[in-house]
C-alpha cells in the first residue's frame, strides 16, 4: 500500500537506484517495511529508487509521525541476516567495491577464477579466507531497523559503542561503511595496538605526510621460468625475487602477487595499492606476454617498496622473505595475515598523528581539489595512452612499410643504372643500392624503437591510472567522516548529542583527513619522480634513435665520395 512521507532533510543521490529529495518535500513510499534503512518510493519529480528511511517520516492520519523499530522486537542475529540473505554483495546498483569496478583502466586487475593461478597446489591445501572489511565473522554487520546503537557483530554479540543520535551511514554498501571507516569515526573500533604497529604522519614542508621508513630497500624481479607440477598436467611461471635487506633469493607465482595484493587493499582503505599487472588465461607462457608481464611486475615493485607503509607491512615482508621451499612457514604467515585484526575500523586505530589537529574546511578544499586533479590526470592519461599507442602502431607498420618502399625504389634505380656497362657508373650504382639497404634497415629501426621509449611510457601511464582509479573510494572514506562531523555539530546544536561525543568524532576525523593527506602528499611526489624520470628516458631514447638513423644515413653519404 502506498503511503505519504515527508522529507525531514535534504538528500542529494550519489548512486544509481537513489533519488534526490528536498526537505519537506512529499513522496510516495510502497511500504512501511524498510530495506537495511532504505525506503523505495516516488519523489515529487516521478523519480523512482531508494530514499533513506530516517530522512522521511510517514504521514498518517494527517498527522506527522516518525517511522521507527522498536528496539525490543526480539529480532535475533540470525533473523537479521535472513532479511538481507537476497542482497547481492557487490550492493543493491551492483557497483563493486575498490580498484576490481575501476572503469577501464589501461592495465585494470580483476579477479577471475578457473585459471592454473589458483590455490589449489601444495602450499595450502585449506582456505583460510579473512573477514571483509566492514564484514564480520564471515556475515554482514547490519544496524536492526534504524537504531545505529544496536549492532549484530561476531558470535551475535549486541555492542552499543555509537552515538545514540549520529547514526549508520545509510548506504550500508558505500566504501565508507565497507572499509570500516564509519564504524571507526562512530567510536566503535576497538583492538590492541602494538608500538610496531602504529603508522606516523608527520607534518612535513607541504603538509601532512607519510614517516619515511627508515631501513629502505630494493627488490629485484628475474628469471621468470616455466615450471611444472602433478607430473606435468600443471604449468606456471615463477619469478625470482631478491630484496636487499636479505640477500636471500624466493620464487614467487603470479597468483602469490595476486593474494598479497587482495591482503593489502583489504588492510588499507585509505592507501592506493598498485595494481598488479592483469591476469590472462591464454598466451601467458609465450613470451612476449612474460616479458611485458614481468615488466609490469617490476613497476609494482618499485611503488610498492617506495611507500613508507607498505613497504614494511608485515605481509608484505612475508611475500618477501619467506623461503620458497618451507611450506609450514608460508602457510603459517599466511594465515596470519588473512586473521590480521587491524583491518576495517581498527585499521585507523594504529594511525599516529600530529598533536596539533587540522582545519576540516581547509582539508575539504584540498580533497575537493584533488578530485578535480585526478580526473582531469585521468582523462589526460587516456589521451596520452591512446595517442602513443597509435604513434607506436604506425611506427612498426606504417613508417617501416614507407621507409622499405623508399629503399626498393632507390634498388630498383640502381639495377637500371647496372644495365649501364660503363665502368665509371658502377661506384654510382653500389652507393644508390647501398642507401636503399639503409633506408631499409632503418624501417626495422622503427619496429624496434617503441619497446625503448614509448612501451615503458604506456607501463607507467597504466600503473598511474591503477592509482586515479583507487582515489575515489580513498576521497568517499574521507567525505563520509566529514559528513559524520557535520552531523554530530547539528546534534550539538539541537540538543541531541553532547559536547564530548562531537568532540570524539571530530577526532576520529582528523585522524583519517590526516592519512588522506598524507597519502595524497606521497601520491604527488612520486607522481613528479616518476614523469620526470620517464620524459628524460624517453627524449633519451628518442636522441639515440635519430642518432642511429643519422649514422646510417651518415654511412650511405660516404659512398657517394668515392663514387
Amino acid at each position: 500500500m502506498a503511503l505519504k512521507a515527508r522529507a525531514l532533510y535534504n538528500f542529494d543521490s550519489e548512486n544509481p537506484g537513489e533519488i534526490s529529495v528536498k526537505e519537506n518535500e512529499t513522496v510516495t513510499i510502497y511500504s512501511q517495511q524498510d530495506i537495511e534503512g532504505w525506503f523505495e518510493g516516488v519523489n515529487s519529480k516521478g523519480e523512482r529508487g531508494l530514499i533513506p528511511a530516517s530522512y522521511v517520516e510517514i504521514i498518517k492520519n494527517d498527522t506527522l509521525s516518525a517511522f521507527t523499530v522498536n528496539d525490543n522486537s526480539g529480532t535475533s542475529a540470525n533473523a537479521v541476516q535472513a532479511r538481507y540473505v537476497n542482497i547481492p554483495t557487490e550492493g543493491i546498483d551492483g557497483s563493486h567495491n575498490n580498484a576490481h569496478n575501476a572503469p577501464g583502466p589501461l592495465n585494470s586487475y580483476q579477479t577471475t577464477q578457473g585459471s592454473d593461478e589458483d590455490w589449489d597446489d601444495d602450499w595450502d591445501e585449506s582456505s583460510t579466507v579473512a573477514d571483509e572489511p566492514g564484514f564480520v565473522g564471515g556475515g554482514p554487520n547490519y544496524s536492526v531497523g534504524n537504531n545505529p546503537s544496536l549492532s549484530i557483530s561476531r558470535g551475535g554479540v549486541q555492542q552499543a559503542r555509537s552515538s545514540a543520535t549520529v547514526g549508520r551511514n545509510l548506504n550500508r554498501f558505500s566504501t565508507f561503511v565497507k572499509s570500516g571507516g564509519e564504524a571507526f569515526v562512530l567510536g566503535e573500533a576497538a583492538g590492541f595496538v602494538k608500538d610496531g604497529d602504529k603508522l606516523c604522519v608527520v607534518m612535513g614542508q607541504y603538509g601532512p605526510e607519510w614517516q619515511e621508513n627508515p631501513y629502505p630497500f630494493t627488490c629485484t624481479i628475474d628469471d621468470p621460468t616455466k615450471q611444472t607440477k602433478f607430473k606435468g598436467m600443471k604449468s606456471y611461471i615463477s619469478y625470482r625475487l631478491t630484496p636487499t635487506h636479505t640477500q636471500a633469493q624466493v620464487n614467487r607465482r603470479y597468483k602469490h602477487f595476486d593474494w598479497l595484493y587482495t591482503r593489502l587493499v583489504e588492510k588499507f582503505p585509505v592507501i592506493s595499492v598498485p595494481h598488479i599487472p592483469e591476469k590472462q588465461a591464454a598466451g601467458r607462457f609465450e613470451e612476449d606476454f612474460i616479458t611485458k608481464r614481468r615488466k609490469g611486475l617490476i613497476w609494482w615493485m618499485n611503488h610498492m617498496l617506495s611507500h613508507p607503509i607498505l613497504a614494511k607491512c608485515d605481509v608484505f615482508q612475508h611475500f618477501l622473505t619467506c623461503n620458497s621451499t618451507d611450506e609450514k612457514a608460508w602457510k603459517q604467515g599466511k594465515r596470519k595475515a588473512e586473521k590480521d585484526e587491524l583491518v576495517g575500523a581498527n585499521f585507523f586505530l594504529t594511525i599516529s598523528t600530529p598533536e596539533q589537529p587540522l582545519n576540516l574546511m581547509e582539508v575539504e578544499n584540498k580533497i575537493d581539489g584533488f578530485k578535480v586533479f585526478t580526473k582531469r590526470m585521468d582523462d589526460s592519461v587516456i589521451t596520452v595512452n591512446t595517442t602513443l599507442n597509435e604513434f607506436a602502431r604506425k611506427q612498426m607498420t606504417g613508417f617501416k612499410k614507407e621507409y622499405q618502399k623508399v629503399g626498393q625504389s632507390f634498388k630498383i634505380l640502381s639495377q637500371a643504372f647496372e644495365m649501364d656497362q660503363q665502368q665509371y657508373s658502377a661506384g654510382l650504382n653500389q652507393a644508390i643500392s647501398f642507401t636503399g639497404d639503409v633506408y631499409d634497415t632503418i624501417g626495422e629501426y622503427f619496429v624496434e624503437q617503441p619497446k625503448q621509449d614509448l612501451d615503458p611510457f604506456m607501463d607507467l601511464l597504466a600503473l598511474y591510472q591503477g592509482h586515479l582509479t583507487n582515489y575515489p573510494d580513498i576521497i568517499h572514506v574521507q567525505k563520509g567522516a566529514l559528513t559524520k562531523v557535520r552531523e554530530s555539530e547539528k546534534h550539538v546544536e539541537e540538543g541531541k548529542m553532547d559536547g564530548t561525543q562531537a568532540d570524539g568524532i571530530n577526532e576520529r576525523c582528523n585522524i583519517i583527513s590526516f592519512a588522506t593527506l598524507a597519502e595524497i602528499q606521497h601520491f604527488h611526489q612520486l607522481r613528479v619522480r616518476d614523469f620526470k624520470a620517464q620524459m628524460q628516458h624517453c627524449l633519451q631514447q628518442q636522441i639515440r634513435f635519430f642518432q642511429k638513423i643519422t649514422g646510417k644515413l651518415e654511412e650511405a653519404l660516404q659512398k657517394y665520395d668515392s663514387a
